[in-house]
């Protein structure tokens, strides 16, 4: 029997996951903040990635199953949408708790678990290698430290015999794009800097998650690089293509068409 360890399990595509492993024989603890009863081949245990503590009592339960861990899935990861002038420190360094430290703080804790042969699998995001837009740039600066966090562990736990790949999702039909929609009002009533251009931004966001996934693709993508024998290190799901046109132009021109449709 192969275990899986899962941060963020208990969203969309943390749980479209646990479901897919557990019927392909795995079996997940499933971590996160809220979880749910025991299923078939999914363990609950209550994880907050923010806390040492927490993530050490996880350590603790998981050890008490089985001394090897074939796999980390990491899904654990917030949205935030802001202006990087107004943003408050609280919610500025909340998110890089979550998205970028609490990876940091599993990966460390469970290392003992991982065995030559084993994988991690880190969930940044089809904005990490592209370059930030506005009001979404916390967001991405995240996202994009995270894909550089795993390509440097990919480098050093090679040497250990334990592989580390990536998947970037594009938008996916999860609470997280409810959360993005939210975190987009928010902004738009609350900017004071920015009043005139949010409404011009609002279209954009609209624009590109309308292009969105179910979760059940990327549960797919993580059964691959699970099972594969030779996965690739990246794994792009659902890329815009207009993000990515954009993100070939040179730097001055995507500023000035940036400038050019918000201000109009």
């Amino acid at each position: 029997m192969k275990y899986v360890v899962m941060t963020g399990a208990y969203g969309g595509m943390g749980y479209a996951t646990a479901k897919a492993l557990s019927k392909s024989g795995f079996t997940v603890f499933a971590l996160d903040k809220k979880v749910r009863d025991a299923e078939p081949g999914v363990i609950p245990i209550k994880t907050d990635v923010t806390d040492a503590e927490s993530v050490e009592q996880a350590f603790r339960s998981v050890k008490e199953r089985t001394d090897e861990v074939y796999a980390i899935v990491h899904f654990a990861g917030i949205y935030r949408l802001d202006s990087l002038v107004e943003i408050s420190e609280v919610r500025f360094t909340g998110i890089f708790d979550v998205n970028l430290f609490g990876a940091y703080r599993i990966n460390k804790a469970f290392l003992p678990l991982l065995a030559e042969g084993s994988r991690i699998i880190m969930t940044t995001s089809e904005l990490a290698p592209l370059s930030p837009l506005p009001f979404t740039g916390i967001y991405a600066i995240t996202k994009t430290a995270l894909d550089r966090y795993a390509f440097s562990l990919r480098m050093e736990l090679q040497l250990l015999g334990i592989d580390v790949y990536v998947i970037r999702p594009g938008a996916v039909k999860t609470e997280l794009l409810s959360s993005s929609t939210r975190e987009l009002d928010r902004f738009c009533e609350n900017t004071r800097v920015y009043t005139y251009n949010a409404g011009r931004f609002r279209k954009i966001v609209n624009d590109v998650e309308a292009k969105n996934v179910a979760p059940q693709v990327v549960a797919d993508t993580v059964i691959r690089a699970l099972t594969a024998r030779k996965p690739k290190y990246v794994y792009n799901v659902n890329r815009n293509p207009l993000l990515r046109l954009f993100n070939a132009l040179p730097d001055l021109w995507q500023t000035a068409v940036i400038r050019r449709i918000l201000k109009g």
